[in-house]
């Protein structure tokens, strides 16, 4: 395995020969053998141990831990702290070991793959692990690829094989990959074992060439490019992509064929991709730890406080004991006993911050992702997928998520689709109408087209416009011309099981929609080989010679093919985006031009996806020509690419037009419901797409429209949709700045004349543009967001102007963009508007997206589960976002909250006594209670109530989460649990120890017992101390608890029922007999709370500690309640009047019915309608919910939060109001 880990020099080129293991060795390529374990046997104790104390909660306990083990500043036993330490490090150390054990499962079962290697000219059985880069590999049907590896033959005519890239790029459709003609005939092993490189020759010591060498690229991630160069028999051949098989894909419908490994192990394109997964931590665990440093420093104030006490004590009166208390041998004077108290209260205080809130915290997380997994709502049946929580560490930060975003294709539309329109020769076809004229509706559409006439038809195909097939079998030769284009131009693989029986695998659903709708309306795609393609025209079959192709990328965004027909005629057919093709085309069509972009609008308007078909005709002369230029441009040996686009920009031009067409790809189910209810949640969308923004408008258009005005997320009524689309930096800055303008100009006068100020400081900029008048929406192109060669919005100087735009719109849409800039737009409001974000897809180029956002979720859908694999939580339908969001999400942030709230209360208030009591005890460090209860106080008597609390909590139901989206702002403004709630946690547990310790001391100075003698004796106080805590924490926790369940009962009245057990048990003959020297006090526990002082005392106790807490809930409940409060109260009246309702028909009654409205008709609303409580109206009521209370503050904490959080250049202005 340690080959697996080795590192190697970065490389300029990758030289490899065939069959020739001893000349490749020289180089120190990476083997075939992967690891992703962390440890082995020998080095998982100390390496684990070493991470897991990086953690600063461990160091500082384990550091507690040797101070305790020094008996002169320890007061307490060293189990009360390693016991619970060596808890969480064996927990932590069995997760992490089960992990990596599956890690080294995983890498042994990859690693042992068996692989038939060429050695010697024999196949011998070989593990991955072993093959090495010039390896010839055999390959059979629905094996993974070994490594990355140039096709050299296979068992399909031509050197064709089919594979699936899956796993490599999240595609599921079939994809066919080529041999270069030179090698398709070496399916022989006999050949194989030649191709080698014997017949090397050199001059002057140079090389010159060498049979079967393979000069190429070194190792990168770009998974579509591939560059390389073959020699063999005395000439270069070029090399690309398509001849490339890599690691990770599947072959498929391939009997057998052979491969070159080029690329091994770490440098193969999957590993070189499989890039880490950033470590993702909540904003609740980087405030906790801002905390934890705060509570100690509390914690050393507290300690120098205390040792300063004991110093000026041990001077003042300790020195006047020593007869009877004397220092210990180490102690010389009161300076130093004061210095080693300070370490003794450390210890005792350390319980302000317990290990056991850390584990605590997990088992919550555990419980909350078991309910996401359990929730029968977000299955689907369908695909018989569950959703998934991947985490357990990021539950809660699914209830602050302010911006969505997400992509397109597979995740807000189902990714299947369906040809819906055409445009061919200026005419529009797939509109139906009725006999009036008018557009019929799909509902009032008569059947679809009879394709009967066509035995190879496919019978799932549907069409509406019956026009289309008369024009087809009218002979009519542009539409004839239009669907031979289909047939033709495209690289769609043909498969006939049986006679008539097609199968299209498509390298996208868009061209298979496009080939499938060509066979229906009679040409019909039968069959190809690398260069021939056969077409059924109408019934006859006609083979066309493929002369090129001119594959399709993201920066020509069009395809096309030269081929020549029977008759020896040479046309290039092309297809590709209408910004492109429009521009190429021959200025006589300029009529037809027109026409066809009124119907590309109109198709767009209406959320389909577009493509312009265009063709021209090449004279034997030029294309002889321009073949020997493309010949050589692909055999350059840098800027391969740019000369081959240069070349195809040649041919490409002056084409003639011949139409349009228009494919849907519907929204999922409950996709417009969804964002109408995050939108209501005050969540912005954002869509990162590569589709052009026409389409995504209108894709907006159709899903405002769905869910009416609630999701206004791009409509007609919105004031202004600004478009921006330069190239250069100058003309995307002035497009961002005349957006601002003239949303600025539009909200200039606000109310009684008030004027905005000309200029604005940069600080506030943001705040003052989210709160412009009117509802406007941002489209920006993927060349506008380019920043690695070029200066566009994502360069530094423009993020801001970017950002403050972006920010100020209803509706963000993204179009065009790569995987990268999907990551980067992510990362700029993760920087600057410190907000949660979540990202979500569906595919492999969502993956980067996903893994740079807060929390990333994945689909699995139509494009493999590459999304899925690098998700944090993952589910099959887009509508369960609603689910996952607004009641896990909601749920898991309210009960983290409410835990640590109660947490901090119950520790500080358990701590402090021994604060109050060093001042009564000479500051001695003497615990007030013994160290049994201390070690098990955050173990037993408390644990499980506060964990049912935060594994069980609800403040309303799921049902009334969905049902007011509103309930999910506090989560998004961090209401719940910030520095101001833990300030207050703090003062009420500091209250209650107050009480706690000098009530019972007050009444024990002046008891007596029922005998007479005097009540106060350290046992007893420390039992009545305790006893009292329990009880309190208790109290508060059922206070604290919004939903009561069996197990909250359980546990919390089962706690008090288990410390009055132990306490008895340790205070008992028979624990007595068996450690005498550690239960001394027999009886001690019986005894005190035998008298009624002790328990009038903890009655007393309680009543002052959880008083003050009732009264302020009630008053707040009444004068300023929660939205959440509200719609309690609102549910419990919904109750009560069905209640009521029901015991009204329950009485029987006669006599006339004239009045029996008056009599019927409940107890009304009136008196709740006029006291401004019943806001649950409906949804989009709660929506604007502006009581005296609730909105008010809601906002106004947003404002703040929104001016802290804007542009980092700062400025004194004050926020400008409206």
């Amino acid at each position: 395995m340690a080959l697996c880990a080795k590192k190697h020099p970065p490389e300029e080129e990758r030289r490899a020969r065939a069959n020739d293991r001893e000349y490749n060795e020289r180089f120190q390529y990476a083997s075939n053998c992967i690891k992703t374990s962390k440890y082995n046997i020998l080095t998982f104790l100390p390496v684990n141990l070493f991470e897991q104390f990086q953690e600063v909660a461990n160091t500082y306990f384990l550091f507690l831990l040797i101070l305790q083990l020094i008996p002169q500043i320890s007061s307490l036993s060293w189990f009360t702290t390693i016991v619970p330490l060596v808890l969480v490090l064996t927990i932590t150390a069995v997760k992490d070991a089960t992990d990596d054990y599956f890690r080294h499962k995983s890498d042994n079962q990859v690693n042992n793959r068996q692989s038939q290697v060429l050695i010697n000219g024999i196949l011998q059985q070989e593990q991955w692990m072993n093959v090495c880069v010039g390896d010839i590999i055999k390959l059979e049907n629905n094996q993974f690829v070994a490594a990355d590896l140039l096709l050299l033959s296979s068992s399909e005519p031509h050197g064709l094989c089919y594979i699936e890239t899956a796993e490599l790029d999240g595609e599921t459709n079939m994809k066919v990959r080529q041999a270069i003609p030179v090698t398709s005939e070496l399916g022989d092993i006999s050949k194989l074992a030649k191709f080698d490189a014997t017949d090397c020759t050199s001059s002057g010591g140079t090389l010159v060439f060498c049979s079967g060498e393979v000069i190429c690229e070194p190792p990168n991630n770009k998974l579509d490019k591939f560059s390389g160069t073959l020699y063999w028999k005395e000439n270069k051949f070029p090399l690309s992509n398509q001849n490339m098989l890599l690691r990770g894909c599947v072959l498929r419908n391939t009997e057998w064929c052979f491969g070159l490994v080029i690329f091994a192990g770490p440098d193969t394109k999957l590993m070189q991709n499989s890039g880490r997964t950033k470590f993702k931590r909540t904003s609740i665990d980087r405030l906790m730890n801002t905390l934890v440093l705060w509570i100690f420093g509390f914690l050393v104030c507290m300690g120098v406080i205390l040792a300063i006490g004991n110093a000026i004590w041990e001077h003042e009166v300790g020195t006047r004991f020593q007869v009877y208390l004397p220092w210990d041998e180490a102690v010389d004077s009161a300076f130093f006993s004061g210095f080693l108290s300070f370490w003794s209260y450390i210890i005792i205080l350390n319980t302000v911050v317990p290990i056991s809130l850390y584990v605590s915290v997990e088992v919550i997380r555990l419980g909350h992702s078991y309910f996401i997994n359990w929730d029968k709502k977000m299955f689907c049946m369908k695909k018989r997928t569950p959703a998934e929580a991947r985490t357990t560490t990021l539950n809660e930060e699914l209830g602050q998520v302010e911006y969505i975003f997400s992509d397109k294709t597979g995740t807000l539309t189902q990714n299947i689709m369906v040809f819906n329109k055409c445009s061919i020769n200026g005419r529009s076809y797939g509109d139906v109408f009725d006999v009036l004229g008018h557009k019929a509706e799909l509902g009032e559409r008569p059947e679809p087209v009879n394709f009967s006439f066509n035995p190879l038809a496919d019978k799932k195909f549907l069409f509406w416009d019956p026009t289309l097939l008369e024009a087809v079998k009218m002979g009519d030769p542009h539409t004839h011309e239009f669907f031979r284009l289909l047939s033709l131009c495209h690289t769609v693989m043909s498969e006939e099981k049986n006679e008539g029986e097609l199968y299209y695998k498509a390298q996208s659903p868009d061209e298979g929609a496009l080939v499938t709708a060509a066979r229906n309306f009679g040409f019909v795609f039968r069959s190809r080989t690398p260069k021939t393609i056969t077409v059924h025209e109408m019934g006859t079959a006609i083979t066309y010679q493929l002369l090129a192709i001119l594959d399709f990328n993201n920066i020509r965004k069009r395809m096309s093919v030269i081929v020549r027909n029977p008759e020896g005629k040479i046309r290039l057919y092309c297809k590709g985006a209408d910004t492109i093709l429009l521009d190429r085309l021959h200025h006589s069509t300029q009529e037809l031009l027109n026409t066809t972009a009124d119907h590309l609008n109109e198709y767009a308007g209406e959320g389909l996806r577009t493509l312009v078909l265009a063709y021209k005709d090449l004279d034997e002369e030029y294309y002889e020509e321009w073949a020997e230029r493309r010949l050589q441009a692909s055999l350059a040996q840098d800027s391969r690419e740019d000369r081959l686009a240069s070349v195809y920009e040649e041919v490409e031009s002056d084409m003639m037009l011949l139409g349009a067409t228009a494919i849907e790809d519907k929204l999922q189910q409950g996709v417009p419901e969804t964002i109408a209810l995050l939108t209501l949640a005050n969540i912005k969308i954002w869509v990162l797409t590569g589709d052009k923004q026409e389409l995504l408008q209108s894709l907006l258009v159709e899903t405002a429209v769905n869910i009416g005005y609630s999701c206004k997320m791009l409509t007609d009524d919105m004031t202004e949709v600004f478009i921006v689309t330069g190239h250069t930096v100058l003309e995307v800055r002035e497009e961002l700045r005349k957006a601002r303008e003239k949303m600025m100009d539009s909200s200039r006068t606000v109310g009684n004349g008030f004027t905005y100020q000309e200029k604005l400081s940069s600080s506030k900029l943001t705040s003052v543009l989210e709160a412009v008048a009117g509802e406007y929406a941002l489209v920006i192109n993927g060349h506008s967001l380019h920043s690695v060669f070029q200066a566009h919005a994502l360069e530094a100087d423009m993020e801001l102007e970017f950002l403050e735009t972006a920010c100020a719109c209803k509706a963000v849409i993204c179009c065009r963009v790569t995987p990268l800039q999907k990551a980067q737009v992510v990362e700029l409001v993760k920087k600057y508007k410190k907000a949660v974000t979540l990202a979500i897809g569906d595919g492999a180029n969502d993956v980067s997206m996903i893994k740079t956002a807060h929390i990333g979720v994945g689909i699995s859908g139509q494009e493999g589960i590459q999304a899925v694999l690098a998700s944090d939580y993952s589910f099959s339908q887009f509508k369960f976002l609603q689910r996952l969001l607004l009641v896990h999400g909601r749920w898991s942030y309210l009960r983290m909250c409410k835990f640590l709230c109660y947490f901090f209360y119950k520790n500080f208030a358990f701590t402090m006594v021994h604060f109050w009591f060093g001042f009564f005890c000479g500051f001695s460090a003497q615990t007030v209670y013994d160290q049994y209860f201390i070690t098990l106080y955050n173990i037993v008597y408390t644990s499980l109530p506060v964990l049912a609390m935060g594994v069980f909590d609800q403040d309303v139901p799921e049902q009334r989460s969905m049902e007011y989206p509103k309930l999910y702002e506090p989560g998004q403004l961090n209401l719940l649990f910030n520095k101001r709630e833990f300030f207050i946690c703090i003062a009420q547990g500091i209250y209650t120890s107050v009480l706690m310790f000098f009530i019972p001391y007050g009444v024990f100075a002046e008891a007596t017992r029922d005998d007479g003698t005097q009540l106060a004796d350290y046992q007893s106080f420390a039992v009545t101390v305790a006893t009292s805590l329990v009880i309190v924490v208790s109290v508060q926790i059922g206070l604290d608890t919004g939903y009561w369940t069996a197990i909250n009962h359980f546990f919390i009245w089962g706690s008090l029922a288990v410390y009055f057990a132990i306490l008895f048990a340790m205070h008992s003959n028979g624990l007595f007999d068996m450690f005498p020297n550690q239960f001394r006090f027999v009886g001690n526990a019986q005894n005190t709370l035998a008298q009624p002082t002790v328990w009038l005392t903890i009655v007393l106790t309680t009543v002052v500690c959880i008083m003050p807490v009732v009264a302020f809930r009630f008053l707040k409940l009444n004068l300023k309640p929660d939205l959440s409060d509200t719609v309690r109260y609102t549910q419990l009246v919904r109750k009560k009047q069905k209640a009521q309702h029901r015991c009204m028909r329950r009485v029987g009654r006669t006599g006339s019915r004239r009045s029996g409205y008056a009599f019927s008709h409940q107890e009304g609303f009136g008196e709740l309608i006029m006291s401004g409580k019943n806001m649950r109206l409906s949804s989009l009521a709660l929506s604007g919910f502006t009581t005296r209370s609730s909105s008010s503050w809601i906002e106004s904490l947003r404002r703040k939060k929104s001016d802290s959080a804007s542009s980092p250049s700062g400025g004194a202005d004050k926020p400008l109001k409206g």
